[in-house]
């Protein structure tokens, strides 16, 4: 598999981790959700983020899962890796792990005690250091969990003194005007670098429009946020807002805070990508009132989708 690389494009869907009822790794589940994913039209995959419960994972685990997808794959798409770690010996053993073992590239999100501009700037340098020259990055911009504001000045310091760095995965905020002043320096000679946007697509539409290549985050209708990609990029803004107006009730409800994995992961099990919508303890359940409003939502969904279509 080809190196993850400044044109990336498209959607990189965050994988869930499958986990069987008893909280155990369900890696049969794991070769299910890659043949889902691809055939809802993935053009790469991002395992162990943050919505894949990669903190209740053990190291061991971890290299598993990643070989598991990595061999179910077998090279189609390009995979990405989440690294971040508390420390650099950790981030760096489980690099070059999934390196050696065919991903495309890792993620990195900057570590919650980066408060200036100067430490962040330094923090991916030494990064990109640990990592080393042949594992091309993903620079995770959520800081909504991460607490670091990364301004996009700091952005293009980065990119400009780390060649490495190739990707950003944009989960600011409000954060559209961020796209655009990237977009805009590119645009005046700055390095250009791919941007697929987060925080489960809730503004994909018009993030596409600022200058996003694609999205790189989770929904248990991963074919949405391909639809809306091809629809945008064909040219065809309305049909990409029409289709991304059909799901957006479910999409909203799947990003409840705290729960919005468990709501995820019913959906996805519900469909057969895998087994059980188990999710490792500590984690949300859902009652029987939730399921019954994820139902009522589906419904409405797929009346939508055949008054569009």
């Amino acid at each position: 598999m080809a190196l993850l690389d400044e044109g990336a494009k498209g959607v990189y869907v965050i994988a869930v981790t499958p986990f069987a009822e008893d909280g155990s790794l369900d890696l049969p589940s794991a070769d299910r959700m890659v043949d889902f994913y691809l055939e809802k039209g993935a053009t790469g995959l991002t395992v162990l983020g943050m919505m894949g419960e990669a903190p209740k994972l053990t190291a061991e685990e971890s290299r598993t899962f990643v070989r598991r997808v990595l061999a179910r794959v077998n090279g189609r798409v390009p995979v990405v890796v989440g690294v971040s770690a508390p420390g650099f010996a950790a981030m760096r053993e489980l690099s070059e792990s999934v390196m050696g073992d065919g991903a495309a590239g890792v993620m990195v999100a900057p570590a919650a005690t980066l408060r200036t501009d100067d430490q962040i700037i330094s923090y991916y340098d030494m990064v990109a250091k640990a990592l080393g020259p042949k594992a091309p990055f993903v620079l995770q911009d959520f800081p909504i969990v991460t607490n670091v504001q990364i301004a996009p000045s700091v952005i293009l310091r980065i990119v400009e003194a780390q060649p490495t760095c190739v990707m950003l995965k944009h989960e600011d905020w409000p954060g559209l005007a961020k796209i655009s002043a990237l977009r805009a320096a590119s645009d005046s000679g700055a390095r250009r670098i791919s941007i697929l946007a987060g925080n489960g697509a809730m503004f994909l539409p018009e993030e596409l429009s600022r200058g996003a290549d694609g999205a790189m985050t989770g929904f248990a209708y991963p074919e949405m946020m391909v639809d809306v990609w091809k629809a945008h990029a064909a040219g065809d803004v309305e049909r990409a807002h029409d289709l991304f107006d059909a799901y957006l009730p479910l999409a909203r409800y799947e990003q409840q805070p705290g729960h919005g994995l468990a709501i995820r992961k019913y959906l996805l099990a519900k469909r057969g990508a895998i087994a059980s919508g188990a999710v490792r303890k500590p984690g949300s359940t859902l009652s029987a009132a939730d399921i019954a409003d994820i139902e009522r939502l589906v419904a409405r969904q797929a009346r939508r989708l055949k008054d569009i279509n």
